[in-house]
């Protein structure tokens, strides 16, 4: 064993606990999107997503944990800070989602729904493939084409909300229109925290290659 794995004896530690958060935010999203497509128990399933929730604060406070106790980290302890952070907001705002989806009593999930359900999870995949990148710096490009298609699709979700909004108040249901309001804002929102991922990804990538 030499003198840097003596040092750094849980040197991979944070590229694990990091892999696990975004795997938890890819079943959040999936969760969310069988929510607002399939017949299935909404409750049941805001349940599902509440739990993934849970264990992603499990993990979050593991990343500060090591992060308090380890010397020598193989990321900056900003970087590790930020990035934990971030994929956290991401799930967070997916919970958010779910459970306004309930509280406003929201009976039948209508194809704007779905299209933002559908735009997360994508996004949420991509988080996962750059979020295995960082393991790496030699190769830069699998962070930047994730990092291109995350803006890609929180662009599409801009487009959505824009245009979901216009219709809203069209209609002639006041109360209606405050619900599906929030519900659209907060997914859309979800949309930008996976770009807030993929901007600290990038920044790890630059200062590290």
């Amino acid at each position: 064993m030499g003198i840097k794995e003596w040092l750094i004896p849980q040197d991979k530690v944070f590229f694990d606990l990091f892999e696990q958060m975004a795997g938890i935010v890819v079943q959040a999203a999936e969760k969310l999107e069988q929510m607002v497509t399939t017949k299935t128990d909404p409750e049941s399933t805001y349940k599902e997503i509440k739990e993934l929730e849970h264990k992603g604060d499990l993990i979050t406070h593991e990343i500060y944990e090591h992060l308090n106790r380890t010397f020598i980290t193989p990321l900056d302890p900003l970087e590790i800070s930020r990035l934990a952070s971030a994929l956290d907001d991401v799930l967070d705002y997916i919970d958010d989602s779910a459970e306004k989806l309930l509280i406003y009593g929201i009976k039948d999930y209508d194809r704007t729904m779905q299209n933002f359900a559908q735009l997360i999870r994508l996004s949420t995949v991509q988080l996962q493939c750059g979020v295995k990148g960082i393991r790496s710096f030699r190769n830069s490009n699998p962070l930047e084409s994730c990092g291109i298609e995350i803006n890609r699709l929180e662009n599409m979700a801009d487009d959505l909300l824009s245009h979901a909004i216009q219709r809203l108040f069209a209609m002639e249901d006041p109360m209606t229109t405050i619900k599906l309001k929030d519900i659209y804002e907060c997914l859309e929102t979800a949309t930008d925290k996976c770009e807030d991922v993929a901007n600290v990804l990038s920044d790890i990538s630059i200062r590290h290659s």
